[in-house]
């Protein structure tokens, strides 16, 4: 039987190393509650004393009522020179007030003599010392060995001499960390194995992804006997990010065999990769493996149709089995079979010998081809669809026309847009006038005021995100745009689309076709 395996995520202390990822208190403490329901074993919640949301955080962390996981405060050995008692940041650890402490220390003697310039006997007394403190304090004392794989392949024996120092002093467990993240996979397997056969404790694995192997380190590690994996969700991490645990988990659970005390809730994995973003304010790695939006999306038509007959013929797993799901991308790669699967996704029934599918095969690739995309534009999409299969014209409002004037005031920095819109609704004209900074804005708020009466619901609907690409860049300022739009409402969220050499033209397409979704979708 295989060991069991034991997750410590560090995503609320190194994952908010990671460039542009920031976590207020209350969304550190709100993911702790998410990883302990989940199953996550250890949350390291921070460095005390580094900022001071880390010690907000350790300070609101002992009301929560985790279920399962430990909360570690981490921090490092005491100063060279320094008793552990008199070193403020050791008396910080205690004060965190945690049952698990996580401290590093240095492996490397390139670290020990050039970057704390101590001596190779000194560092090994920080290291027993400091364990050896905690542990008296009452702590159960994770050390990670830092630049472990580094300082092995400098100085095996001195690296080895560190770990014992750490299991000396009383370490429940020793995490090997590959800091720089530039070890092979062999080489930690083979230090990994000596480690597990030397230190009569449990041993655990840190990897980061400098050379894009973080995950494979992971997993090479726990087969050449650790039983503890840290890294963070979604990677997130210094640099190139740490080991991402949304895809060692499955590889553990799924394709291993391993035991993890998060096992039976793996079907809620995708859902917390999209919290952690949530919560940091991240755009989602729609490519992230197991959990993003596009790992079992089927563009090319053979392929589409091969999952659509046979699941695991281009599924490698069951994408519930980590809260996932297939799509299928429409474009102008795509078959009778692409179109039918996307359609059938969204409700509609199609014949696969009508002449209107031929009809709509022709036309989506005619648009892709003038710069339009529906991969990310399901309203554009499901319009486009409707136009062809619906006989009656179903339209809500048909554009008369709109315009858009653009002024700037120099003097006093200010811009203002005005828009006009006249449209046609049940027969009626509606013609409206609105002020905004920007074009967009402006033209929103004017179709805003035109539909408002007659549909009151759009009320519930707002813009989301706007982004612009610029096609053919070769042709300069006369390149086709694309405008893709987000909007959302409380029943979710859809993305539309336009193109033109003008980009309000192609802001206006994605905007209208915004609306017009919002108001069939509600029928």
């Amino acid at each position: 039987m295989k060991n069991k395996i034991f997750i410590y995520d560090t995503t609320l202390r190194d994952g908010t190393q990671c460039e542009g990822v920031s976590l207020s208190v209350s969304a550190k403490l709100r993911l702790a509650e998410k990883m302990d329901s989940f199953g996550i074993d250890f949350i390291e919640g921070g460095w005390p004393g580094s900022n001071p949301r880390d010690m907000g955080f350790f300070e609101e962390a002992a009301n929560l009522k985790l279920k399962h996981a430990k909360i570690a405060a981490f921090g490092s050995t005491r100063r060279a020179n320094v008793k552990a008692e008199d070193d403020h940041q050791v008396q910080l650890l205690i004060e965190a007030n945690t049952e698990y402490v996580t401290i590093f220390g240095k492996t490397w003697l390139l670290h020990v003599t050039d970057v704390i310039k101590t001596t190779p006997e000194e560092n090994l007394a920080m290291i027993k010392d400091t364990v050896g403190y905690l542990v008296s304090k009452g702590r159960k004392v994770i050390y990670d060995a830092e630049h472990f794989y580094d300082g092995y392949a400098d100085n095996p024996e001195y690296a080895m001499k560190t770990v014992r120092a750490a299991v000396e002093g009383g370490a429940c467990c020793v995490c090997l960390c590959d800091t720089n993240g530039g070890t092979m996979i062999e080489d930690l397997a083979s230090m990994t194995a000596r480690v597990v056969a030397e230190a009569g404790v449990p041993v655990g694995v840190h990897c980061h992804n400098d050379s894009e192997l973080a995950v494979a380190l992971s997993l090479a590690g726990v087969k050449a006997g650790a039983t503890m994996v840290q890294g963070t969700l979604n990677g997130l991490g210094e640099r190139n990010g740490n080991a991402n645990l949304c895809s060692i988990i499955p590889n553990l659970i799924l394709k291993l065999g391993y035991d993890l005390n998060c096992a039976p809730n793996l079907k809620s994995l995708r859902d917390l990769s999209l919290f952690l973003d949530e919560m940091a304010n991240l755009r989602s790695n729609t490519r992230l493996p197991y959990v993003g939006s596009s790992s079992f999306a089927h563009k090319g038509g053979v392929h589409a149709d091969a999952a659509n007959k046979v699941k695991r013929s281009y599924e490698h797993i069951d994408p519930s089995l980590v809260g996932n799901r297939t799509r299928v991308l429409v474009s102008d790669m795509s078959g009778r079979a692409s179109v039918m699967m996307k359609a059938r996704d969204m409700g509609v029934s199609v014949d696969a010998k009508s002449p209107q599918l031929k009809a709509f095969l022709d036309e989506l690739k005619e648009l892709e081809y003038r710069g339009y995309e529906y991969e990310a534009a399901n309203g554009s999409f499901a319009l486009l669809l409707k136009k062809y299969l619906d006989k009656k014209d179903t339209e809500h409002f048909k554009v008369l026309g709109y315009r858009v004037i653009v002024e700037r005031d120099e003097a006093a920095r200010i811009t203002r847009s005005e828009a006009t819109v006249k449209l046609e609704i049940n027969g009626e004209i509606e013609h409206t006038v609105a002020e905004a900074a920007g074009p967009v804005s402006a033209l929103d708020n004017a179709l805003r005021k035109a539909l408002g009466d007659k549909y009151p619901q759009i009320k519930d609907m707002a813009l989301t995100d706007f982004k612009v690409r610029i096609i053919d860049s070769q042709l300069g300022a006369d390149a086709v745009t694309r405008v893709q739009i987000e909007s959302k409402d409380k029943s979710g969220m859809w993305g539309t689309v336009g193109a033109s050499d003008n980009i309000i033209v192609a802001s206006w397409e994605a905007l209208k076709d915004s609306f017009e979704f919002k108001l069939s979708r509600d029928e």
